[in-house]
Parts: structure tokens; C-alpha cells; sequence
């Protein structure tokens, strides 16, 4: 049986520290020594999984291949390691106690009383290990939602304190992620919040192994011998976890204080060579780049980045292959109108209308598209920003005014976006979309076509409304391609227009599949077309 090795990632203080990008990071390095590493987020609120939860509340819905409805941090593993997450790397407590719920019908437990020790963390232990199993990795790190001291997270912190009991003190690892924060009145870094923090995990059972310090400036000796003194670990445990402009700076400076080096000798494992310098080369000269565009997002979440997470970071690899700097202006449609939508729009080089669900916002998001087609600027629409390009196109160039998609008005005339067949019998909410990896066949010569480079794709979707086949003819004749199909030809799965130098839509979620080293190549031609138009 395989050796295999385990790391926890906490977190203390406050939330959104940056828990996803530190287990991303150092994934990033392992496996850049040539070990095999996975990484699970075990989330701690009680939702089975995100799919029904407001992107006020969470975020962005991550979705896998496998069509599991996921936390956004298993985006930035994947965009960081290069490898597709399943179902299998994302756990939440309700996930947990319907299973256990689930055997207790079934009798599984023999008539014992089920408790939350043994049977509700014995049930974690046992995705934690699965994972690990299941991809046959040396490494399994294993970031818990949440900070200590929430009274959701400790199920999941005992579990780990008994993990860690059954296995050889070589073969686990605590790291802890905190705030040392600078208090400019003071001018000093504050170290208490750190101290107690810990304290509360030492209280629960867990010793930290090494303090990752999320701070805005190096941490002096005398502040780290300090933080180890009262926290328990030598001053060389505590590692410093700079600010950075750039996300993907954040491997770079764990290798410069050699973080990974510390965590393969705690571990006992081979010191492999370190090779990262094409992610270097690449961060190094994308900091370098000089020139910049604008591009609009216009969506309904926009005071919220994080609802577009995945989107962010797909600009951000489409501007490296693309030497620029895309700069994102947010655009709230529901405050745009046939008089404004010019004076909004008229300093972008790009627009994009990116997945939602809801009508509201939608009649801002048909202008934003009407100005893009009418005045060339170069158009993107994923999964509702195609369904409003189609409706856009059929009102304003057919001349079907009431056109519209059956979620927004039931009892449209023209409903050139509709339910999709397969969704019609659908009475439960959570986890019933069409999710998850499909294929799609291009049309030759197309723009879609053009990019890919081949014929064939298949792309991750998210959505239970459809392009209306009963309208096909008719838009293809009035100059709209239907670019992409299912393989049945049943569904439409892109769009564009033969008579613009970029407008292009798609069924699916393009940005849940790019990558550093990769941009997506539908990100990649819309900023160059961006770019172009911005000349």
C-alpha cells in the first residue's frame, strides 16, 4: 500500500485570508518537485453544496467536469496544478451528516446511537483518505473552511486531531494560516492575534506544525522568534506570506523562503529539484507589460468580484498570451438604460455578458449587447450572455419585440430561449442543471473554430434554459452562425455574426477551464480582438 502523506491548512483570525491560494501555491511546488498532489476543501457550512446559495452569500459556483457544484477555491487548484478536480475534492458538513443520516436509515450502525464523535468525524476521515486513494497522489492537502474558533469548523478540526493520532508523526502535518497585522498608530506589527489563534487550535488538540504569517511587510526576526515563543514552533516555522499584486507571485515567494523545502523535511521526503522557471518567466514578463485595455463586464453581481472569480482569472491569462493588461470595468446592468448605454460603454474595448439567472438586470444587459453589435466593438457571451444576444438579435433585427426567454416571461410570444426538455420534469433545485463537461462539434472556418484549432471540444456547463431550435432558421438567415452543436445537433452550444470582427457566444463556461500556463482560447481571441479594436 502506498505511503502517503498529509497536510492541514487552518486558518485564524479572519476569513479570506487566503487560505485557497496558500494550499494552491504550495500544491504548485510539490508538484513542481515531481510529486503527485491533490488537494480537498472541506467546507464546513451545512448546504449539501453551493449550487442553491446566492453568489452574495459564496461566490461563484465552481462546477467539475464530473458536474459537482463546487466552492470557488477548487478553481484556483486546478488553475495552479493544471489538473481537473472531481466531485471527490470538495466536501461540505452537509454532505457529511446526509451520509451519516443515510446509513442510520439504512442501519447501518446496528441501532447505536450516532454521535458527532465517532461517526460524524469518522465520516471525514474517510473523504480524506478516499481522495487520496482514489488519485493515487504522494500528498493530500487538505484546507478546512473557516477559521478556528467557528463552532461550524470544529467536527472537521477533532477529525483531524484523530486522523492525525493513527498515523506516524512524519506522515501529517499542521500548517496555520494567520494575520499579523501593522498598526500604523503604533507603528508596529501586532503579534496577539496570532497568539490566540493558536491558542484556540492548541485547546482543540492541534499543535501547529509551522504559522504561515499573512502579512503587508517581512516579518522581523525578534517579531518571529516571538510568534514561535508563545505559539510554540521555532522561529524558522514561522513563515512569512507577504501581500502581492499578482496572485501568481505567491509560489514564487513561498520558494524564495524555501516554505516547500521546510515542509518536505518535516515530512521526511526527498528534497526533489524545484523546477519552476517557466511559471517565473511568465509572471516576470506579464509584471513587465505596459500597455492596457478596458474591457466591460456587464452582469448584476458586479459589487461582488468574487461571483465572477473564475472570469478574473481567465482575462488575467488571456492578457499574459496576449502581452496586456485587461482592466475590468463593472458595469451594474440593472442601471443601464437606451439613453446612458453609450456614455457607459464608449471608453471600453471589449464587452462581456457573463452567466447568471433572474430577470433582473437582463433589459441593461440587451442594450449593452445591442451597442456592441451596432458599433463593432468585440462581444462575449457565456451561457446567459448568449441567451441575451439571441434574444437581443431576434427583437431588434427580426423585429419580434416581445422575444424573450420563458425563465423571464412565461408567456412570451416568441420564446427563443426556452427550458430545456430534459429540465421540464425537474421539481428539486440543488445539483439538477445541466452540469458538468459536454461535448460540442464547431462549424468549419468559424471564429470558434479559429480559436480552438480543431473541430471537436468539450467544455464544462451550468444552465437549464436552451437556445429554441423553432428559431434557428430564421436567425441563421438573418446573419447569425450557429457555430458550435451538440453532438446530436440538438443543441446550440455557440453563436456568432458573420458581419462583426468578434461577436461571439457560448452555452457553456469557458473560464472554469483556463489556465496560467493556458489561457482559454475563447479569452484569448476576445482580448485580442480587444486589443485590436482598442488600436
Amino acid at each position: 500500500m502506498k505511503k502517503r502523506k498529509y497536510i492541514f491548512l487552518t486558518g485564524g483570525v479572519v476569513s479570506s485570508l487566503g487560505k485557497g491560494i496558500a494550499c494552491s501555491s504550495l500544491g504548485f511546488l510539490l508538484k513542481s518537485r515531481g510529486y503527485k498532489v491533490t488537494i480537498l476543501k472541506l467546507d464546513p457550512y451545512i448546504n449539501v453544496d453551493p449550487g442553491t446559495m446566492s453568489p452574495y452569500q459564496h461566490g461563484e459556483v465552481y462546477v467539475t467536469d464530473d458536474g459537482a457544484e463546487t466552492d470557488l477555491d477548487l478553481g484556483h487548484y486546478e488553475r495552479f496544478l493544471d489538473i481537473s478536480m472531481t466531485r471527490d475534492n470538495n466536501t461540505t458538513a452537509g454532505q457529511i451528516y446526509y451520509e451519516v443520516i443515510q446509513k442510520e436509515r439504512r442501519g447501518d450502525y446496528l441501532g447505536a446511537t450516532v454521535q458527532v464523535i465517532p461517526h460524524i468525524t469518522d465520516a471525514i476521515n474517510e473523504k480524506i483518505l478516499s481522495v487520496g486513494k482514489k488519485t493515487n497522489v504522494d500528498i493530500v492537502i487538505v484546507e478546512i473552511g473557516g477559521t478556528v474558533g467557528d463552532i461550524e469548523s470544529q467536527p472537521f478540526l477533532e477529525a483531524i486531531r484523530q486522523f492525525r493520532l493513527k498515523l506516524p508523526a512524519d506522515d501529517t502535518l499542521v500548517v496555520h494560516l494567520t494575520l499579523v497585522p501593522y498598526i500604523a498608530g503604533a507603528n508596529e506589527l501586532k503579534t496577539k492575534p496570532t497568539q490566540h489563534s493558536v491558542m484556540r487550535l492548541r485547546e482543540i488538540g492541534l499543535q501547529p506544525d509551522m504559522l504561515l504569517c499573512r502579512t503587508d511587510r517581512p516579518l522581523p526576526d525578534n517579531v518571529k522568534q516571538k510568534i514561535g515563543l508563545f505559539c510554540n514552533v521555532s522561529a524558522n516555522e514561522v513563515i512569512d506570506a507577504l501581500d502581492v499584486s499578482l496572485i501568481y507571485e505567491v509560489p514564487l515567494q513561498y520558494a524564495k523562503v524555501k516554505f516547500d523545502e521546510l515542509i518536505l523535511n518535516k515530512l521526511r521526503l526527498e528534497k526533489r529539484k524545484l523546477n519552476i522557471e517557466e511559471w517565473r518567466n511568465k509572471v516576470e514578463r506579464y509584471q513587465k507589460v505596459d500597455r492596457t485595455i478596458t474591457i466591460a463586464v456587464c452582469g448584476k453581481y458586479v459589487e461582488l468580484h468574487d461571483a465572477y472569480k473564475s472570469i478574473m482569472a481567465a482575462f488575467e491569462h488571456a492578457g499574459m498570451e496576449n502581452d496586456v493588461r485587461v482592466k475590468l470595468k463593472w458595469i451594474n446592468t440593472e442601471e443601464i438604460t437606451e439613453k446612458n448605454v453609450a456614455q457607459e460603454l464608449s471608453d471600453v474595448s471589449g464587452i462581456l455578458v457573463p452567466g447568471g439567472f433572474g430577470e433582473r438586470g437582463i433589459e441593461g444587459k440587451l442594450f449593452a449587447i445591442r451597442y456592441a453589435r451596432e458599433n463593432k466593438i468585440p462581444f462575449f457571451g457565456i451561457c446567459l450572455g448568449l441567451q441575451c444576444a439571441v434574444i437581443e438579435y431576434t427583437r431588434n433585427v427580426l423585429g419580434k419585440k416581445d422575444a424573450n426567454s420563458t425563465e423571464f416571461d412565461p408567456n412570451t410570444t416568441n420564446p427563443v430561449i426556452h427550458l430545456m426538455e430534459t429540465q421540464k420534469s425537474v421539481k428539486r433545485m440543488g445539483g439538477t442543471m445541466r452540469l458538468g463537461s459536454y461535448p460540442c462539434k464547431l462549424r468549419t472556418g468559424t471564429k470558434a473554430h479559429k480559436a480552438y484549432g480543431k473541430l471537436e471540444i468539450a467544455e464544462r456547463h451550468r444552465h437549464r434554459y436552451e437556445f429554441n431550435n423553432s428559431y434557428r432558421l430564421e436567425l441563421e438567415e438573418a446573419g447569425m452562425i450557429i457555430s458550435g452543436l451538440s453532438p446530436d445537433g440538438d443543441l446550440v452550444e455557440m453563436i456568432e455574426l458573420e458581419d462583426h470582427p468578434w461577436f461571439v457566444g457560448c452555452q457553456f463556461h469557458p473560464e472554469l477551464k483556463s489556465r496560467v500556463a493556458r489561457a482559454h482560447p475563447l479569452f484569448r481571441d476576445f482580448v485580442a480582438a480587444s486589443l485590436e479594436y482598442g488600436k
